[in-house]
């Protein structure tokens, strides 16, 4: 992570010390926003909220171990006994002396983008480049105009690829991040339907999703899926330096998938460039999608194909992405609850429909957020696709998930389907339901916090 002295800290964003003869020299080590999470040597940065100033805190920060803080220039009473960098605004401070610090770094940049599978394909793609390089990638969601910057400040100056996420909830978002970490490959997993509530249609979302190419350095790659109109269409007259890569499941993608062969805990899968077969320790076929996709960023920065079995085997996803686990009762538990839009609670479903080696398959959902006025149809659709010869039980949770439950009763008999305002109460029903024999998945965006319910079903 960076370390710095305080006026060279200074200088990278852009303030100046409080006092630097007395404080100018101190050696500052990485850079946190939150006090329960500092480490010893920090530098503490504290913003100014509706409810509450994060200055406040900056004399309690160093005391816990943060070696300087910065300070906002309007704040009154700066306080001249402590190691201190004044600068007109804390976040665009933290931001330029990301860029600074970046920019500082010789290091290869994979950014990914998307509305489903950004941090799925994320993880694989560390996963397959750690064959070849020492690598760091974004930890959790710290994707957005603060995580990104605190992800990029705490890359080793010897580290040789980062594989950074690119979130975003409206237009100009993820310019700023990519002109930011500058990659020298992207990729965009696909276009959904998250952030209509901000962007308002597809054809939006597809453009803000675009803008990751902005920040793309000379000669570099950009990865999309080829099978999504709204990418092709929009990249069909590109006229720069980058190459253009497609994944997908169609035979006019540079990589497909020509055999697929689902097993217990993942899939085996043959691609269209050689006969060589890859098991990828990840349930669901829109996962190997994603895998595709890292695949193509890994080769571009020179590992071979014939050794990716490798990265597949020592895969580790961040929590509650498809994350399989026991219940109480010896129930398969499929937590899927970090978050969820129409397309990827379609995958998930379709993913548990036709798995086999189950008597039981039940499905717990939760509302899809940020989907605008057309919300209530997403989830009712979700409820009419469902096949009620695969799916012998549906529980929905939430004022918008109720809508699946009204779908869900055209095609499954109205017995098996339940809806509920309350996490406790469903998980007591659900428990009557399970056995050794079944599967449960657990899918809804992450505000629902279903995985109270996955715990419920632990105990």
């Amino acid at each position: 992570m960076i370390q710095k002295t305080l006026n060279e800290m200074a200088r990278m964003a852009g303030g100046t010390v409080n006092n630097p003869g007395e404080f100018g020299n101190v050696t500052v080590t990485g850079v946190t926003i939150d006090t329960r999470k500092l480490e010893k040597g920090n530098l503490f940065v504290p913003f100014r909220g509706e409810h509450t100033d994060g200055h406040k805190f900056v004399a309690q920060a160093i005391e816990k171990g943060a070696r300087a803080a910065l300070w906002q220039k309007d704040v009154p009473n700066p306080p001249e006994d402590l190691p201190i960098i004044l600068v007109d605004d804390p976040t665009a401070a933290l931001q330029e002396l990301a860029r600074s610090y970046r920019d500082s770094l010789d290091v290869k940049v994979v950014g990914i983008t998307g509305s489903n599978g950004k941090t799925t394909t994320k993880d694989m793609t560390a996963s397959l480049l750690s064959l070849k390089y020492k690598v760091q990638k974004t930890e959790g969601n710290f994707n957005n105009h603060l995580g990104l910057p605190l992800t990029i400040l705490r890359l080793e100056e010897d580290t040789e690829v980062a594989v950074l996420e690119m979130g975003m909830s409206s237009k100009g978002e993820i310019e700023f991040l990519t002109e930011l970490a500058r990659p020298n490959a992207v990729i965009i997993t696909n276009i959904g339907e998250s952030h209509l509530l901000d962007l308002g249609s597809r054809e939006a979302i597809a453009d803000a999703k675009l803008e990751i190419i902005n920040g793309l350095q000379e000669n570099g790659l950009i990865i999309f899926h080829g099978d999504e109109p709204l990418l092709q269409e929009r990249l069909k007259g590109y006229k720069g330096t980058a190459q253009l890569k497609t994944f997908g499941a169609s035979e006019s993608n540079d990589l497909y998938p020509v055999s697929v062969k689902s097993m217990e805990n993942g899939n085996m899968f043959v691609t269209n460039r050689s006969e060589q077969s890859f098991y990828l320790p990840v349930l669901g076929n829109h996962n190997i999608l994603n895998a595709l996709a890292a695949m193509l960023a890994a080769e571009f920065l020179g590992v071979p194909f014939n050794e990716m079995n490798d990265g597949f085997a020592g895969l580790k996803l961040t929590n509650m992405r498809m994350e399989m686990s026991e219940g109480a009762h010896g129930e398969k538990i499929i937590n899927d609850a970090y978050n969820a839009s129409p397309t990827s609670m379609n995958a998930a479903i379709d993913l548990v429909a036709n798995l086999t080696g189950y008597s039981r398959k039940i499905l717990v959902l939760g509302d899809m957020l940020e989907l605008g006025p057309l919300e209530e149809e997403y989830h009712y659709k979700i409820g009419t696709s469902l096949e009620g010869g695969k799916i012998d039980y549906v529980f929905t949770y939430g004022k918008l998930s109720a809508a699946i439950a009204k779908g869900a009763k055209e095609v499954i008999d109205e017995d098996r389907v339940f809806a509920f305002f309350d996490k406790e109460q469903l998980s007591s029903e659900l428990k009557k339901y399970v056995n050794n024999e079944t599967i449960v998945l657990v899918k809804a965006s992450r505000g629902m916090k279903l995985e109270e319910v996955v715990k419920a079903l632990q105990e």
